[in-house]
């Protein structure tokens, strides 16, 4: 029986090398997937060697995600590249170009070094024998359950190329929700440290100027009018304690950081955003099309019910909604219906649990998931627009008001001196 040369990544995420005999290349493969390991290179001894790493000898980087589980590779690929590396798999794939070869194509023209170097590895993976999505799963802080498992079931049902279609059409409106979200949520926060940048400006540099004027032309402070007297103490009492109130700013960002930190507070800030004024609303609206789309598109491409809700519970950013996609899993794994937990959990209209109700009556549970989240999409686009539209003005109006009380305060008491002035 031959006897082949192996290098493979074990369970400690070193990569070791070593000999093992069996009956051919396909038997070594699966003798080695059996122990627990990886096969990079298996090469039959007397036939070739092993390819050499490049200067020093690679080593597979592990490092603790927040959620405890286990990161391998040397960086983050953006949602954007990764989507279009998918695109770009399935068009290659579907135009009957070979895995392996597609792999080695866009391998060389990916002009981002993370993802190359990922191709790569997929690449010398796929050439040993691992299956794509064992070989995926490899680099979990690149692919996600959710990419990892639809490739997977997209394998077992011929199909890899629909799924990796779905994954890019996923992967799109996911990306477009998005960035609806963050631009609906940076414009106050812009508009609102600006205008405390004008304001702290003012009060520290240009109030404290004025009031020195006031002082040595109308001799006494008490002879300035009220909202004066009021701009000039606020700006006394911030010049004063600057860096106790930039320290309490400091510490409320840190202790924020640290409840979001904690299981307890994580539930209780998440609860909080799902009912924000105005804000809230954009919020829930994603989160129900994210977890629509999430689980509509896991079931569409042959993932079975259970580690679908498994994956949308993980992948869905909010902790209510991570709750209660966990008792819809309970639920189903009893046999019971998805309709009960959903409505219990208080976070879904009637609509979603009606739609779903009929899905699941009528055997089209996918397709209506789907539906939901195309619908829940455009009520995102109309609460975004709704949203910029109404704090547009106010933040104007907001930030018109304090740059105003400010100069109106400095003004007052130059008219009076005016008026002085004219009578003599």
């Amino acid at each position: 029986m031959p006897i082949f040369q192996y290098e493979a990544i074990d369970a400690k995420s070193e990569v070791t090398t070593g000999n093992i005999e069996a009956a051919n290349k396909a038997d070594a493969t699966q003798q080695l997937r059996s122990n627990g390991l990886f096969p990079k290179q298996i090469i039959e001894v007397g036939k070739g060697k092993l390819k050499a790493s490049k200067g020093k000898k690679r080593r597979v980087r592990r490092s603790r995600s927040k959620k405890g589980g286990l990161r391998f590779g040397s960086g983050k690929v953006k949602g954007k590249v990764l989507m279009i590396f998918t695109r770009q798999l399935a068009t290659l794939i579907d135009s009957g170009l070979p895995l392996l070869r597609g792999l080695t194509v866009l391998a060389k023209q990916e002009p981002n070094p993370v993802l190359k170097r990922t191709i790569t590895n997929l690449a010398d993976s796929v050439q040993t024998g691992s299956t794509f999505s064992e070989s995926l799963a490899q680099h979990p802080m690149i692919f996600n359950k959710l990419y990892v498992n639809m490739v997977k079931a997209g394998e077992l049902g011929g199909v890899l190329e629909v799924v990796l279609i779905r994954l890019a059409e996923y992967s799109e409106k996911a990306q477009k929700l998005k960035n609806k979200i963050v631009a609906a949520m940076v414009y106050p926060v812009i508009v609102m440290v600006i205008a405390m940048s004008i304001m702290v400006f003012l009060l520290t540099v240009i109030v404290p100027k004025f009031k020195k004027i006031f002082e040595d032309m109308l001799g006494s402070a008490d002879k300035l009018p009220g909202l004066t007297k009021f701009v000039i103490g606020l700006s006394e009492k911030l010049s004063t304690h600057i860096f106790p109130i930039a320290g309490g700013i400091v510490g409320s960002f840190l202790l924020y950081k640290f409840i979001a930190s904690q299981p307890w507070g994580r539930r209780f800030l998440d609860a909080v955003k799902l009912k924000m004024p105005l804000f809230g609303s954009v919020q829930r609206k994603s989160a129900i099309s994210r977890f629509s789309r999430t689980l509509g598109t896991l079931v569409t491409s042959g993932v079975p019910i259970l580690q679908a809700l498994n994956i949308t519970r993980e992948t869905a950013g909010n902790v209510v909604i991570s709750q209660a996609v966990q008792n819809v899993h309970d639920a189903v794994k009893e046999g019971e219906s998805i309709v009960n937990p959903l409505e219990a959990s208080g976070v879904f209209p009637a609509m979603v649990i009606s739609m779903v109700d009929v899905g699941e009556e009528t055997g089209q549970l996918p397709e209506m998931l789907l539906k939901v989240a195309d619908v829940y999409d455009d009520e995102v686009d109309n609460a975004v627009a709704a949203l910029t539209s109404m704090l547009e003005p106010l933040m104007i109006v907001m930030l018109a008001v304090v740059v105003g009380v400010i100069v109106m305060a400095l003004f007052l008491p130059m008219v009076e001196i005016i008026k002085g002035v004219a009578s003599q």
